[in-house]
């Protein structure tokens, strides 16, 4: 409870996440391609050819199976612990939605330039983004944050997306455009107060 009370948008994410995942998970199941697509997976020929531009939102919000969810959400509480208070309730969501949405629209430029196409959803972009946003304010903070160092973050940064270039199936494009886009918004968005020394 004290978890969230303190950062209340990232226990409400991790919440809203895992109802749509129970709720897609018994309507059809999380691992169905084509009842992921039903319930709003991106797809770039349908997105492009359709219109169904709302995809690149929905699709933030699915996950293909538990262990997806799961890294997904676990990462997502601990740099939230961090970042949710350090720039605030409203600049967290901005960076977590608006670098999530960047991310995949990446993740679509790339299916394009490549022309494979393959049914993508998760949250992994918009964490992408917060882990990127994290990486802006610890810049800001001269090198740390709560328990966070830039060493630490670099590390942790560099090892997440060895993984998913390591692994298949893995939508890379939306994980680097995630953190750049995270980066860039944190940039805009978040200006901490400059203390001034006073002359004696």
């Amino acid at each position: 409870m004290e978890e969230i009370k303190k950062e209340p948008v990232t226990a409400g994410l991790i919440f809203l996440n895992t109802l749509i995942f129970l709720i897609v998970e018994f309507t059809g199941g999380s691992e169905n391609g084509p009842h992921m697509l039903e319930c709003g997976a991106a797809y770039a020929p349908l997105i492009l050819e359709q219109g169904e531009w709302y995809r690149i939102f929905s699709s933030m919000f699915l996950h293909f199976g538990l262990p997806h969810l799961v890294n997904n959400m676990l990462v997502l509480f601990v740099m939230g612990q961090r970042l949710e208070p350090a720039v605030g309730r409203m600049r967290f969501l901005l960076i977590y939605l608006a670098g999530g949405i960047g991310g995949n629209i990446v993740s679509l430029c790339w299916d394009m330039h490549t022309g494979v196409f393959a049914v993508s959803a998760g949250a992994s972009g918009a964490v992408f983004a917060v882990i990127g946003g994290m990486i802006y304010v610890i810049i800001r903070h001269k090198g740390r944050v709560a328990d966070l160092t830039m060493r630490q973050m670099i590390i942790m940064a560099a090892f997440s997306l060895y993984f998913g270039f390591a692994s298949e199936g893995v939508d890379n494009a939306a994980h680097a455009g995630g953190m750049l886009c995270g980066f860039l918004v944190a940039v805009f968005i978040y200006h901490p107060r400059k203390i001034w020394k006073t002359v004696p």
